[in-house]
């Protein structure tokens, strides 16, 4: 510690304890601090996190907040824990991997959306909280039947959020563009598909007409993103396969 009573270098909010050994009660817990924060990042956003926000939705000053969360990066990560507690997990895996990381990666999108902050914070920094592990145990125990070394299993798990959270983002890009603009959906579309028409018809962009006129019309964004998730998933597969 330092003169000032700071610590002297970086603390991991998990390892500093909630509540002394000694003394009262402490007024607040980190998970109510966390709900507040999530509250307020669900409402107005993440830029509207802030310790003097979350302090007044929790009813204590800005001040005491530091005194449970030292700082707004740890206040961060216990919001990212907080979510990640929303996975559900069967008492054991179905013992088919593919489908159980299948699963897993549609919780994770149905998380995203619930709370749309959370693309901006997923980072590895802030994936050994409490429930973050929990999630990391269940994916491994479910990729037991994957025939490949564990950092490879990493590298799966790593890619698949990496995809998941670009493809949520831009889902909510997409959805905050159509609630901001003064014209539908539809209007929109039928203004940027006539424009893209006569762009095409001069026959500058003879693939581009080609692809756009063979294209699969509507597209469910549900079955695209499962589409991306098997992927991911046969090249992992297939990887395992040429190693055995």
């Amino acid at each position: 510690m330092t003169a000032s009573g700071r610590p002297s270098g970086p603390e991991v909010i998990w390892a500093r304890p909630e509540r002394a050994g000694r003394g009262p009660r402490p007024a607040h817990t980190r998970a109510e601090i966390a709900a507040a924060a999530v509250r307020v990042a669900d409402a107005e956003g993440l830029d509207g996190v802030s310790m003097r926000r979350v302090a007044a939705e929790t009813g204590c000053g800005t001040m005491s907040l530091y005194n449970y969360v030292p700082r707004k990066e740890d206040l961060y990560e216990l919001m990212v824990d907080a979510v990640v507690a929303e996975y559900e997990f069967p008492d054991a895996p179905t013992g088919d991997w593919r489908a159980d990381l299948k699963a897993l990666c549609r919780q994770t999108r149905g998380i995203m959306h619930r709370h749309p902050w959370v693309p901006r914070l997923m980072s590895p920094v802030y994936g050994f909280s409490p429930n973050a592990l929990r999630y990391f145990e269940y994916a491994l125990w479910a990729m037991e039947g994957l025939d490949v070394d564990n950092g490879t299993k990493v590298e799966l798990l790593a890619m698949l959020n990496g995809v998941i959270t670009a493809y949520v983002s831009n889902e909510l890009s997409t959805a905050e563009r159509a609630r901001t603009s003064p014209y539908s959906p539809e209007q929109e579309q039928a203004a940027r598909t006539a424009y893209i028409m006569r762009v095409l018809a001069g026959g500058a962009y003879p693939r581009m007409a080609r692809t756009l006129t063979e294209g699969p019309g509507e597209i469910d964004l549900d079955e695209v993103f499962a589409r991306a998730v098997d992927r991911i998933l046969d090249g992992f597969e297939a990887e395992a396969r040429r190693g055995s």
